[in-house]
């Protein structure tokens, strides 16, 4: 069956949104030589493969498989433990096989896990094997010289030799809440900290978290649709509620360990841990509020900590991917808000101004830093939706990237790889650059949609809102007015209008059933400006005055019929579409709510209180952006619209009590809605028959609210 003779909705839940097939997960040598990377064989095989680019000097560039899953497992299924599968959830990772790795310093040597047990992989021979260890296995990672694999099982960190020999536990619980070596689930789901240990750049030495999550109250997550199981618990650490204690030790290869000091009372938050060669480890702690953070470093004889430099913000402040990081003249490198603007700073010099707004530092090289950023308020044009990839130094800032589009990049030496997407072309473009200059790109094998997105970006409203605006693509002028769909997240951390293809996938085949769709990042989304990211402070529910501020100002030049607009949304997206109908029925008139946050007090504490503080000390704030309280619903107009809620039964990020309760406070006020559950299904949906069912129940139910015909 060829990708034309299956419908879209079928065809993007079968690839995982076309994300199988694309490479991924970049690594290059040192001596340049090759890039490691992880891609599936096909665009609808979920197994993921490891493989490497060789790039011969003078030859032509080679790539080959290093570490295939079928083959090391012998076609046996592949085994998960229950921390794994939570891994896998904090990183949104729907995929099989081999879906991480970790090399030494040389990039010579792979490890990863695969089906619970550590495997290395010889990049250069292009060989792999299982070593006898003890598992399940969680993120096995090499030493920098290749010599050890240090990896977590059953909450102990553990080391073993490259060759299988002198496996011995360096760090073991000491009660059945203890961890050694894993991040904790704040750190994962919210602080962008995977990891849970670190190697010293000598090899000698690890430093090692150590989280016990014994105050974090309990949840249980029941299988209603298999009453035979026992529920699973969690330890969800919701907003105003204890957070696991998490500490950091000094781990010697012999066993040896010292802890590492600092006020953790005032300071709970292990955000990042940086380690090289350039100075000494480099920790990143926050206060509860995020309103102030240390970076401190670290004496690795004593354990003893000092403070190098000290951020304050009275709303509060973002962690970033790189950083905070040594230079190698061993100047601190960090990304900071400053004069209204996000920039990169390098000791006490400010190297950027308004015209950028940093996302994230890529490399720091000897002469540059490589950064993402994408337009700030003071940029000479708004490049809407984009994101590009930057050279930064004492001279000024060069701009790498050139097509318009999402750009990020790995870097090593004079080498790089540029992974692109843009809406001239689907996919993932992942060019291999020499001195900058291309020297191969690496294959994709994902599949091609069966359509293509016409998008038309704009601003809308006074606060020049970006927005994304998709019609039918057989619309024609005289067809006239057309039903809405708005179709954001339109929260913190996540844009949906962006300059790339497969973004725009879904709201395009939405479009192509019968309406104009309208996706409006307002403020509390990213990529602007602090400002814009924090004007959302102890009030989320203003998200939904900029969804209609966009919508009216859009309908003076599109064809937008307001007398019939729904509105689709997941997870923040999924509360601000219930927030829109219960709020503001008077604009909308139809709702469909996925995974919904309906009540944030039952939502984490890093995410919630960064935003409205505890609700112990802002009960009123919290009961202004919840939809519901314990009294019912809140501030729900007199008018009723449709809505239907759907939710996973397996969801342990935004569990599904948020839905349940949302119901059971309609009906106790009379409103009929309807209610999907899934069952067995996560905060994700990987699954191909519900991924594809749910697009095309959506449809069916916003046709039949808002009184279309087919």
């Amino acid at each position: 069956m060829t990708s034309q003779q299956i419908s879209f909705p079928r065809q993007h839940a079968r690839t995982m949104r076309f994300s199988l097939g694309a490479p991924r997960a970049f690594t290059i040598s040192p001596d340049g030589k090759r890039v490691v990377f992880l891609r599936s064989g096909s665009g609808t095989e979920r197994s993921g493969r490891l493989w490497v680019l060789d790039l011969p000097e003078g030859g032509t560039p080679t790539e080959r498989v290093v570490a295939d899953p079928e083959a090391l497992l012998g076609g046996s299924a592949e085994r998960l433990s229950a921390q794994e599968r939570a891994r896998r959830e904090r990183s949104r990772e729907g995929s099989s096989g081999i879906v991480g790795y970790a090399v030494d310093a040389a990039a010579e040597l792979a490890a990863f896990a695969l089906s619970g047990k550590v495997y290395v992989a010889e990049l250069r021979a292009g060989t792999a094997r299982a070593l006898p260890v003890p598992g399940p296995v969680i993120d096995p990672r090499p030493s920098p010289d290749g010599r050890h694999i240090a990896y977590v099982a059953k909450g102990a960190l553990r080391v073993v030799g490259a060759e299988g020999d002198g496996d011995r536990a360096l760090a073991e619980p000491e009660s059945g809440n203890v961890t050694y070596g894993l991040a904790e689930f704040i750190a994962a789901e919210e602080m962008q900290r995977s990891r849970g240990f670190w190697w010293s750049p000598d090899s000698d030495r690890l430093l090692v978290a150590r989280v016990d999550d014994s105050p974090v109250r309990r949840w249980w997550i029941a299988d209603p649709a298999h009453p035979d199981r026992t529920p699973a618990e969690v330890a969800y650490p919701a907003a105003g509620t204890p957070n696991a204690e998490v500490g950091l030790f000094l781990a010697d290869l012999d066993g040896g360990r010292t802890e590492v000091v600092w006020d953790r009372a005032r300071y709970p938050y292990l955000a990042q841990v940086h380690w090289s060669s350039a100075g000494a480890p480099l920790l990143l702690v926050q206060a509860r509020d995020q309103r102030s953070q240390l970076h401190l470093a670290v004496d690795t004889e004593t354990g003893a900590t000092r403070t190098v430099h000290v951020d304050e913000d009275p709303i509060w402040l973002e962690i970033f991917p790189g950083v905070p990081a040594w230079a190698p003249d061993g100047r601190l490198v960090r990304i900071a808000d400053e004069g209204g603007a996000r920039v990169l700073a390098v000791g006490d010099r400010l190297l950027t101004g308004a015209q950028l707004q940093l996302r994230a530092v890529l490399d720091i090289g000897d002469s540059d830093i490589l950064v993402s950023a994408s337009a700030g308020e003071e940029a000479a044009e708004a490049e809407i939706g984009e994101t590009h990839v930057y050279r930064v130094n004492e001279l000024g800032v060069e701009r790498i990237s050139e097509e318009a589009g999402i750009h990020s990049a790995v870097r090593a030496g004079d080498v790089t790889v540029l992974a692109s997407q843009s809406l001239q072309w689907p996919g993932v473009r992942a060019e291999v650059l020499r001195d900058g200059k291309r020297i191969a790109t690496i294959a994709n094998f994902a599949q091609e949609p069966v359509l293509s997105p016409r998008v038309q970006f704009t601003e809308g409203g006074a606060r020049r809102i970006p927005c994304a605006v998709l019609l039918p693509r057989d619309y024609k002028e005289s067809d006239g007015p057309l039903p809405v769909l708005m179709d954001p997240y339109g929260g913190p951390h996540t844009r949906r209008v962006l300059a790339a293809h497969h973004a725009h996938l879904t709201s395009q085949w939405f479009a192509d059933q019968g309406f104009a769709v309208v996706v409006a990042d307002g403020r509390g989304t990213p990529g602007r400006s602090p400002a814009w990211e924090k004007a959302v402070k102890d009030d989320l529910a203003l998200t939904l005055d900029d969804q209609v501020e966009a919508l009216h100002a859009l309908a003076e030049n599109y064809p937008l019929d307001l007398g019939r607009v729904a509105i689709r949304g997941w997870s923040f997206g999924g509360y601000l579409s219930a927030l829109a109908v219960l709020r503001r029925p008077d604009v909308f008139h139809a709702a469909v709510v996925g995974a919904p946050v309906t009540d944030l007090r039952l939502y984490d504490t890093h995410y919630t209180e960064r935003y409205l503080g505890d609700p112990a000390e802002q009960p009123e704030v919290y009961a202004h952006t919840s939809l519901l309280t314990d009294e019912g619903l809140s501030e729900a107009a007199e008018q009723v619209r449709p809505m239907m809620i759907v939710h996973g039964l397996a969801d342990d990020n935004v569990v599904v009590a948020h839905s349940l309760r949302l119901s059971s406070a309609l009906l106790a006020a009379g409103r009929p809605h309807e209610v999907l559950p899934l069952s067995g299904v996560t905060h994700m949906t990987p699954q191909e028959q519900v991924a594809e069912n749910l697009l095309l129940l959506q449809v069916d139910f916003l046709k039949r609210s808002l009184g279309m015909r087919d």
